[in-house]
């Protein structure tokens, strides 16, 4: 029975600095955090905690519960901020098995973990929470020789009832998104609630309790699922190109074995193919696959799950986060190209519609850019695999001449060729690139908000405002030639170069100039007396004392402020937007429609 389960596939996911790594790290005794770009883990990897390390982490706790491990081992993968599942997707789930999420105990539930909580629950994948940076509550005390639940009893009463209050704080946001939690020694039916462990990465403490947590509840309830599989198969990770090999495959072996000589099915964009494994190697437990402190070894059969880089023939152009297979007799080689293919389905695009331009690393990547972008329900032209070219640029090019918002190119993870770089400077085309996909569209968005701002300013600036104002009778400097005069603004904002009416809908001219104190000024607000000097009307005949004027947009005008400018405009200005339309009907019928 043993012999039959495969070691369970473990995702550790959670936002950006909430200590995934770390933890990690403090388990294998590596350094892989400080390798990794900004502190942050940029691409998926993979690493094996056999069954030797995982008795010597948890002797003490399983001998007071009297239990014992039964899987071979953990397979760990640690994954980039909220891009959770990138390359570990399958068509309509995960290959996870169940999932650690990291959260950060004096932070609690950010905007990533809110997106790994989404897709877990989508993916029905169970999942632990560790509650993580205990040892940042302020007044903590270390305990090393004590057990979790002994070194929380041990804390002074004001650190237990901060420790207490954040807690439940997060219980309460986690039963908002419809999840029951509880202290995992608290918990009576763990298929009810979820499994909080508190724990530290810089102290290990609560560790030992995570993974005999997590190593009872798969044992406990995941064990069907962990039934061994002959049928080959796992999830390319990342395709590079290594001196003396060629190009490699860094995978996930899912299910099944591979040995030596088996021959394949990858997936390219131009489709499925067939190749040979030339070689296998398999990190060294407790290493990580990404970047391995000492050498692979190689091997000549590797059983699942794991992750193993494969040597093999016809590697260039594989699609990272494709699946790949192993041919077997019990299915034919149509079939495994069809399942290579479906897995590929809804996710390039490629139309002439306007929008965005998406150049990712991978497939896992590119879906889940993809979602995200709709969800934000901006439009995709292209979203493609593969580095920023100057065809690229042509075509955002192209959407920028009918919406220049989305005649621009998204770039995660892979280069700006300098041809694209030329053409982009000569075309005016925004390139937005980043390593962590959250901040990638963070900074589209924000960019796109300050576009829409700027234009909406530069818009408005342009168009006649909405302004009723009044003459003054003592403030008559000059009667004509221009005639100068003093006035007060009642609603809205006066301009110059504006066309002005009075009350029955008759124009009486431009404004040529106003001032204020002696000195021109662009524009008047409510409330304000200025004085304004016209060229065409005679003060007395056209223009009396104590008269009420306009300003009169034109029909374009009216149009813009109705729709465009709509939310820029206050409800007064609206107001009296319609009482001009109301008086320049007595000389226009037609006006504002």
């Amino acid at each position: 029975m043993e012999k039959s389960i495969r070691q369970p596939i473990v995702v550790v996911l959670g936002h950006v600095d909430s200590g995934k790594t770390s933890l990690l790290d403090k388990i294998r005794g590596t350094a892989v955090q400080k390798r990794e770009a900004g502190g942050i883990t940029q691409h998926i990897g993979a690493s094996f905690f056999p069954i030797e390390t995982l008795i010597e982490m948890c002797d003490y706790l399983l001998n007071k519960i009297k239990g014992s491990i039964k899987i071979p081992g953990l397979l760990v993968i640690d994954t980039p901020g909220h891009e959770v599942f990138t390359n570990l997707r399958t068509r309509g789930g995960s290959a996870a098995d169940i999932s650690i999420l990291v959260v950060d105990v004096n932070k609690g539930i950010e905007p990533q973990t809110i997106e790994s909580l989404t897709i877990l629950k989508n993916r029905k994948v169970p999942f632990i929470l560790a509650l993580n940076k205990i040892d940042m509550i302020s007044g903590w005390r270390n305990y090393p020789a004590v057990d979790i639940v002994s070194a929380i009893n041990k804390q002074d009463s004001s650190v237990s009832k901060d420790f207490e209050g954040k807690l439940y704080s997060i219980m309460g946001a986690l039963s908002s998104y419809g999840f029951d939690s509880e202290l995992f020694f608290r918990i009576k039916d763990f298929t009810k609630e979820i499994s909080i462990v508190p724990t530290s990465a810089q102290t290990g403490a609560g560790i030992p309790e995570l993974i005999t947590t997590l190593i009872g509840l798969t044992q406990q309830y995941l064990s069907n699922k962990l039934i061994y599989s002959s049928e080959p198969e796992g999830i390319i990770l990342e395709i590079k190109e290594e001196l003396g090999l060629g190009h490699t495959a860094n995978i996930i072996l899912i299910n099944g074995s591979l040995n030596v000589s088996d021959e394949i099915i990858v997936g390219k964009k131009s489709g499925p193919v067939t190749t040979k494994i030339k070689a296998i190697f398999l990190p060294k437990p407790l290493d990580e696959m990404r970047d391995p402190r000492d050498k692979f070894n190689s091997v000549n059969v590797v059983n699942a799950a794991a992750g193993v880089k494969l040597v093999t023939t016809d590697l260039e152009n594989v699609l990272p986060g494709s699946p790949i297979f192993g041919i077997t007799d019990n299915i034919s080689v149509p079939d495994l190209k069809r399942k290579v293919e479906k897995e590929f389905q809804g996710i390039f695009i490629n139309t002439d519609s306007t929008g965005i331009i998406l150049k990712c690393d991978t497939i896992g990547s590119l879906e889940s850019i993809v979602n995200i972008i709709s969800k934000n329900k901006i439009p995709i032209r292209l979203a493609d695999i593969g580095p920023v070219t100057r065809r690229d640029v042509v075509e955002a090019d192209a959407v920028k001449d009918s919406n220049d918002l989305f005649g621009v190119i998204l770039a995660f993870g892979v280069k700006i060729l300098p041809d694209a770089v030329e053409e982009s400077t000569l075309r005016g085309i925004k390139i937005f690139s980043d390593k962590v996909i959250y901040k990638l569209l963070d900074i589209y968005l924000e960019w796109i908000e300050q576009e829409k701002t700027s234009n909406l300013e530069i818009g408005l600036s342009s168009v006649t405002l909405p302004c009723k104002f009044k003459t003054l009778p003592n403030m008559l400097f000059r009667q004509n030639n221009p005639a100068v005069f003093g006035v007060e603004i009642l609603q809205g904002v006066l301009k110059q170069k504006v066309t002005i009416m009075n009350n029955v809908g008759r124009t009486v001219g431009t404004i040529h100039q106003i001032q204020h104190d002696g000195k021109n000024i662009s524009e008047s607000k409510q409330g304000t007396e200025v004085a304004i000097s016209m060229n065409e009307p005679t003060f007395g005949r056209h223009i009396k004392k104590n008269e009420i004027l306009y300003t009169v947009p034109n029909n374009t005008e009216i149009k813009l402020l109705k729709e465009k400018f709509q939310h820029t405009l206050s409800s007064e200005d609206l107001t009296i937007l319609e009482e001009i339309i109301s008086v320049r009907k007595q000389t226009s019928l037609l006006y504002g429609l």
